[in-house]
Protein backbone atom coordinates (compact mmCIF):
# COMPACT_ATOMS: atom_id res chain seq x y z
CA UNK A 1 0.00 0.00 0.00
CA UNK A 2 1.41 3.44 -0.97
CA UNK A 3 -0.26 6.26 0.41
CA UNK A 4 1.69 8.82 -1.28
CA UNK A 5 0.95 7.03 -4.85
CA UNK A 6 -2.89 6.63 -4.14
CA UNK A 7 -3.79 10.30 -2.54
CA UNK A 8 -0.63 12.01 -5.03
CA UNK A 9 -3.10 14.13 -6.80
CA UNK A 10 -4.96 15.36 -3.10
CA UNK A 11 -1.57 15.88 -1.99
CA UNK A 12 -0.48 18.50 -5.05
CA UNK A 13 -3.39 19.99 -4.17
CA UNK A 14 -2.94 20.45 -0.41
CA UNK A 15 0.79 21.59 -0.87
CA UNK A 16 -0.59 24.19 -3.23
CA UNK A 17 -3.04 25.59 -0.76
CA UNK A 18 -0.30 25.31 1.67
CA UNK A 19 2.02 27.75 0.14
CA UNK A 20 -0.84 29.93 -1.15
CA UNK A 21 -0.42 32.36 1.59
CA UNK A 22 3.24 32.96 -0.01
CA UNK A 23 1.26 34.65 -2.71
CA UNK A 24 -0.95 36.60 -1.19
CA UNK A 25 2.45 38.03 1.55
CA UNK A 26 3.82 39.19 -1.77
CA UNK A 27 1.02 40.72 -3.15
CA UNK A 28 0.66 42.91 0.21
CA UNK A 29 4.61 43.16 0.44
CA UNK A 30 4.78 46.67 0.05
CA UNK A 31 2.19 46.98 2.67
CA UNK A 32 3.54 45.04 5.67
CA UNK A 33 5.53 46.16 7.97
CA UNK A 34 9.20 44.95 8.23
CA UNK A 35 8.19 43.49 11.75
CA UNK A 36 5.64 40.84 11.79
CA UNK A 37 3.46 39.95 14.89
CA UNK A 38 3.44 35.79 14.73
CA UNK A 39 2.40 34.87 18.51
CA UNK A 40 -0.65 35.98 20.25
CA UNK A 41 -0.77 35.21 24.21
CA UNK A 42 -3.97 34.64 25.65
CA UNK A 43 -5.00 38.40 25.96
CA UNK A 44 -4.94 38.39 22.18
CA UNK A 45 -1.67 40.96 22.13
CA UNK A 46 1.40 39.73 20.11
CA UNK A 47 3.92 38.12 22.11
CA UNK A 48 6.47 37.20 19.30
CA UNK A 49 7.64 38.82 16.09
CA UNK A 50 9.35 38.14 13.01
CA UNK A 51 10.64 39.73 10.04
CA UNK A 52 8.38 40.20 7.11
CA UNK A 53 10.27 37.48 4.84
CA UNK A 54 10.12 35.02 7.49
CA UNK A 55 6.64 35.60 8.04
CA UNK A 56 5.51 35.37 4.27
CA UNK A 57 7.93 32.48 3.28
CA UNK A 58 9.13 30.64 6.34
CA UNK A 59 6.10 29.72 8.02
CA UNK A 60 4.28 28.47 4.96
CA UNK A 61 7.27 26.17 4.16
CA UNK A 62 7.55 25.40 7.35
CA UNK A 63 3.93 24.15 7.28
CA UNK A 64 4.69 22.08 4.18
CA UNK A 65 7.96 20.32 5.32
CA UNK A 66 5.45 19.76 8.48
CA UNK A 67 2.77 18.16 5.83
CA UNK A 68 5.42 16.01 4.36
CA UNK A 69 6.50 14.47 7.94
CA UNK A 70 3.04 12.99 8.20
CA UNK A 71 2.88 11.99 4.50
CA UNK A 72 6.25 9.73 5.75
CA UNK A 73 5.21 8.59 9.06
CA UNK A 74 2.28 7.44 7.54
CA UNK A 75 3.50 5.68 4.89
CA UNK A 76 6.21 4.31 7.30
CA UNK A 77 4.00 2.95 9.52
CA UNK A 78 3.73 -0.91 9.91
CA UNK A 79 0.69 -0.91 9.62
CA UNK A 80 -0.10 1.64 7.07
CA UNK A 81 -2.96 -0.99 5.71
CA UNK A 82 -5.20 0.25 8.27
CA UNK A 83 -5.15 3.56 8.25
CA UNK A 84 -8.82 4.32 5.82
CA UNK A 85 -8.45 7.31 2.94
CA UNK A 86 -10.67 9.05 4.69
CA UNK A 87 -8.89 9.31 7.50
CA UNK A 88 -5.77 10.27 6.00
CA UNK A 89 -7.65 12.45 3.87
CA UNK A 90 -8.25 14.49 6.69
CA UNK A 91 -4.80 14.33 7.95
CA UNK A 92 -3.94 16.06 4.65
CA UNK A 93 -6.14 19.05 4.57
CA UNK A 94 -5.61 19.90 8.53
CA UNK A 95 -2.12 21.72 7.97
CA UNK A 96 -3.64 23.66 4.35
CA UNK A 97 -6.49 25.14 6.57
CA UNK A 98 -4.01 26.05 9.29
CA UNK A 99 -1.69 27.41 6.64
CA UNK A 100 -4.66 29.60 5.23
CA UNK A 101 -5.73 30.56 8.93
CA UNK A 102 -2.82 31.83 10.63
CA UNK A 103 -1.10 33.46 7.86
CA UNK A 104 -4.52 35.03 7.39
CA UNK A 105 -4.34 36.25 10.53
CA UNK A 106 -1.22 37.09 10.95
CA UNK A 107 -1.92 39.38 7.88
CA UNK A 108 -4.78 40.93 8.83
CA UNK A 109 -3.52 42.04 12.16
CA UNK A 110 -0.25 43.27 10.91
CA UNK A 111 -2.17 45.55 8.14
CA UNK A 112 -4.00 46.81 11.25
CA UNK A 113 -7.17 45.24 11.45
CA UNK A 114 -8.98 44.47 14.70
CA UNK A 115 -8.74 40.42 14.84
CA UNK A 116 -10.12 38.28 17.96
CA UNK A 117 -7.05 36.18 17.35
CA UNK A 118 -7.63 33.42 20.87
CA UNK A 119 -11.51 33.69 19.60
CA UNK A 120 -10.99 32.49 15.64
CA UNK A 121 -8.32 30.08 16.82
CA UNK A 122 -10.43 28.63 19.83
CA UNK A 123 -13.88 28.40 16.99
CA UNK A 124 -11.51 26.65 14.48
CA UNK A 125 -9.78 23.97 17.23
CA UNK A 126 -13.04 23.67 18.86
CA UNK A 127 -14.49 22.72 15.18
CA UNK A 128 -11.77 20.30 13.98
CA UNK A 129 -11.87 18.39 17.19
CA UNK A 130 -15.79 17.97 16.52
CA UNK A 131 -14.46 16.70 13.07
CA UNK A 132 -11.70 14.61 14.41
CA UNK A 133 -13.97 12.84 16.94
CA UNK A 134 -16.91 11.66 14.65
CA UNK A 135 -13.92 10.20 12.38
CA UNK A 136 -12.16 8.27 15.61
CA UNK A 137 -14.76 5.34 16.01
CA UNK A 138 -13.57 4.50 12.57
CA UNK A 139 -9.88 4.55 13.11
CA UNK A 140 -8.06 1.12 12.56
CA UNK A 141 -5.41 -0.08 15.05
CA UNK A 142 -2.11 2.11 13.49
CA UNK A 143 0.68 3.93 14.76
CA UNK A 144 -0.03 7.12 12.90
CA UNK A 145 -3.66 8.03 13.47
CA UNK A 146 -5.81 7.69 16.66
CA UNK A 147 -4.83 7.52 20.65
CA UNK A 148 -1.53 5.54 20.41
CA UNK A 149 -1.17 4.26 23.98
CA UNK A 150 0.47 0.71 25.04
CA UNK A 151 -2.77 -0.57 25.78
CA UNK A 152 -4.88 0.31 22.52
CA UNK A 153 -1.59 -1.18 20.38
CA UNK A 154 -1.41 -3.97 22.57
CA UNK A 155 -5.26 -5.01 22.15
CA UNK A 156 -7.32 -4.67 19.53
CA UNK A 157 -10.29 -4.62 20.95
CA UNK A 158 -8.80 -1.91 23.94
CA UNK A 159 -8.16 0.43 20.43
CA UNK A 160 -12.24 -0.27 19.29
CA UNK A 161 -13.58 0.99 22.97
CA UNK A 162 -11.09 3.74 23.34
CA UNK A 163 -11.32 5.22 20.68
CA UNK A 164 -15.42 4.21 20.59
CA UNK A 165 -15.41 6.48 24.11
CA UNK A 166 -12.96 9.11 22.67
CA UNK A 167 -15.13 9.69 19.61
CA UNK A 168 -18.36 10.69 21.28
CA UNK A 169 -15.16 12.89 24.31
CA UNK A 170 -14.06 14.66 21.61
CA UNK A 171 -17.32 15.48 19.70
CA UNK A 172 -18.35 17.08 22.85
CA UNK A 173 -15.53 18.36 23.87
CA UNK A 174 -15.01 19.74 20.68
CA UNK A 175 -18.78 21.81 20.64
CA UNK A 176 -18.05 22.85 24.54
CA UNK A 177 -14.73 24.73 23.07
CA UNK A 178 -17.08 26.18 20.62
CA UNK A 179 -19.05 27.52 23.16
CA UNK A 180 -16.59 28.81 25.45
CA UNK A 181 -14.72 30.71 22.43
CA UNK A 182 -18.16 32.14 22.13
CA UNK A 183 -18.24 33.20 25.73
CA UNK A 184 -14.95 34.27 25.53
CA UNK A 185 -14.32 31.78 28.06
CA UNK A 186 -10.95 30.93 27.83
CA UNK A 187 -9.73 29.53 31.00
CA UNK A 188 -12.25 26.54 30.71
CA UNK A 189 -10.88 25.72 27.51
CA UNK A 190 -7.64 24.50 28.92
CA UNK A 191 -9.24 22.39 31.88
CA UNK A 192 -11.15 20.71 28.63
CA UNK A 193 -8.51 19.90 26.77
CA UNK A 194 -6.81 17.93 29.73
CA UNK A 195 -9.97 15.95 29.96
CA UNK A 196 -9.59 14.99 26.44
CA UNK A 197 -6.63 14.00 27.54
CA UNK A 198 -6.51 12.32 29.94
CA UNK A 199 -9.57 10.36 30.04
CA UNK A 200 -8.99 8.08 26.76
CA UNK A 201 -5.74 7.55 28.24
CA UNK A 202 -7.35 6.26 31.87
CA UNK A 203 -9.76 3.98 29.98
CA UNK A 204 -7.19 2.20 27.50
CA UNK A 205 -5.27 1.62 30.70
CA UNK A 206 -8.33 0.10 32.74
CA UNK A 207 -10.25 -1.77 29.65
CA UNK A 208 -6.51 -3.48 28.93
CA UNK A 209 -6.13 -4.62 32.19
CA UNK A 210 -9.55 -5.56 32.43
CA UNK A 211 -9.55 -7.75 29.74
CA UNK A 212 -6.08 -9.16 30.79
CA UNK A 213 -7.81 -10.19 33.68
CA UNK A 214 -10.18 -12.00 31.76
CA UNK A 215 -8.02 -13.51 29.55
CA UNK A 216 -6.47 -15.14 32.57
Amino acid sequence: MNLFKENKKLIVITSIIILLPVLAGLLLWDQLPDRIPVHFGIDDQPDGFSSKAFAVFGIPCFMLIIQYLCIFVSQADPKKQNVSGKAFSLVLWIIPVVSILCLSLIYMYALGAKVEVGFVIMMFMGFMLTVIGNYMPKFKQSYTLGIKTPWTLANEETWRATHRLAGILWTVCGILIMVAALLRQYLPAIIIFAVMVIVPLAYSYFHYRNTQKQIG
